[in-house]
């Protein structure tokens, strides 16, 4: 008995400061982030234009990677085309799905005379975007995943994040679409602070890590000097980014490009994208190790630097201070650690926690969100997911686990009004 409530206050403790922590580095990038928003204020072109980089409207091509996504590759193709961008083409790729999935693309290709349907044996996600890249004729790509469902306007704020000639890549805001389970509704409020405040302060410091894959636009010459995506990692999103950072440009932001997409409804759904993402992590940090820490890369570099600090081995330092701290608790007690409640809510900030998540949510403009508030008492738990989720990831990559592309078993909720079949047509 005197162990295990060692150890629960040892979990408690380190938790607690590892959260506090990472609340002081979200605090510190506060500052960027509200720069962020005054200039997007101040340089806010209206309703019409596609940012400065171009002086005509850029022909755009989204491609369409997608194994056995027949239950929701429909909706998202009529909803890429239902854009206000009037030069768009949309090129579907199918990796060698065993569901009707390239069916309904060649469907699709002989309804609407913008779409093009092609098909690949099983090679996996970047294969079947290099295809598509390959094949599409755009100035602009625009990499997406099939269950994502566009606005209308999209794809013209995502043009608009092209700010000048050194931006080579823009993410767009990636929201989730199925708000039906406990678990959904979670991440629909905790991703606020991830794009909320974190990705227009990573903007602003010039050191946004990733262009996500539901939806980020490329320069095709960008991409001609960076090369094709690798085929031989689980993030070939996130090492894209890092090459167009090596290459000298910039990677931005665009909040208002609003793309909805499925999250994890089921825990085993949530650690096996997790565990995939965090291997992806790891390749990329392998692939490009030269760049960690070095300034020759700007701020981009002292950023991966602290990545590979706070979220590789952060979490075998808390695995390592839980253990130290469970012995501690055991042979000499408690101590001078926290005994009521309300210590223990200052020692794991949670108030501050809390005043950062409420800020992301109105920096996204989205207050409505608010009202999964009740689901907010399961982020410790998260928390302490990811942290084995990490731990599992460098076990699998330590011994060299095939790559899988393992993505989510579609479920076709759409519980966003007026992004599903009840949309207007295109």
């Amino acid at each position: 008995m005197v162990v295990l409530t060692a150890l629960l206050t040892a979990l408690l403790l380190v938790l607690g400061v590892s959260l506090l922590t990472v609340g002081l580095v979200r605090l510190a990038m506060v500052p960027a982030a509200l720069v962020f928003e005054a200039r997007r204020r101040r340089d806010d072109p209206g309703p019409v234009g596609c940012g400065p980089l171009f002086d005509r409207l850029p022909a755009v091509s989204v491609v369409v990677p997608a194994y056995d996504e027949g239950r929701v590759l429909v909706g998202c193709v009529e909803s890429v085309l239902r854009s206000d961008h009037a030069d768009l083409e949309v090129v579907c790729v199918d990796d060698g799905s065993s569901d009707d999935t390239f069916a309904l693309m060649q469907d699709l290709a002989r309804r609407y005379p913008q779409v093009r349907a092609l098909r690949q044996e099983n090679a996996g996600k970047g294969a079947a975007l290099n295809t598509g890249i390959a094949a599409a004729r755009g100035d602009v790509l625009v990499l997406v995943d099939a269950d994502g469902l566009f606005r209308p306007d999209t794809l013209t704020r995502l043009l608009r994040g092209f700010r000048g000639p050194r931006v080579g890549a823009v993410c767009g805001n990636d929201r989730p679409v199925n708000l039906d389970h406990v678990q959904t509704r979670l991440l629909a409020l905790i991703s606020h602070v991830g794009t909320g405040l974190m990705r227009r302060a990573l903007d602003v410091l010039g050191c946004l890590p990733v262009v996500s894959g539901n939806v980020g636009a490329y320069r095709r010459d960008v991409l001609a000097v960076v090369g094709p995506l690798r085929t031989d990692t689980l993030g070939e999103d996130l090492e894209l980014t890092w090459r167009v950072h090596r290459a000298g440009y910039g990677v931005t932001f665009a909040p208002d490009a609003l793309v909805y997409a499925e999250s994890p409804s089921t825990v085993r759904g949530l650690w096996r994208q997790r565990v995939r993402w965090a291997r992806g992590l790891l390749q990329s940090i392998s692939i490009h190790a030269s760049m960690v820490g070095n300034l020759r890369y700007g701020a981009f570099g002292a950023y991966l630097l602290y990545t590979v600090v706070a979220q590789v081995a952060g979490p075998f330092l808390q695995v390592l201070g839980v253990a130290v701290l469970t012995v501690l608790v055991a042979l000499v007690g408690p101590g001078t650690l926290p005994d009521t409640s309300l210590e223990w809510v200052f020692v794991v900030g949670l108030p501050l926690s809390l005043a950062l998540l409420l800020l992301a949510v109105l920096l996204d403009r989205s207050p409505g969100d608010l009202r999964h508030a009740w689901t907010v008492g399961l982020w410790p738990v998260y928390s302490t997911l990811m942290t084995f989720v990490v731990l599992d990831a460098a076990r699998l990559e330590l011994g060299k686990a095939e790559n899988r592309w393992n993505k989510l078993e579609r479920s076709g909720t759409v519980s966003v009004p007026g992004l599903g079949r009840d949309a207007p047509g295109p």
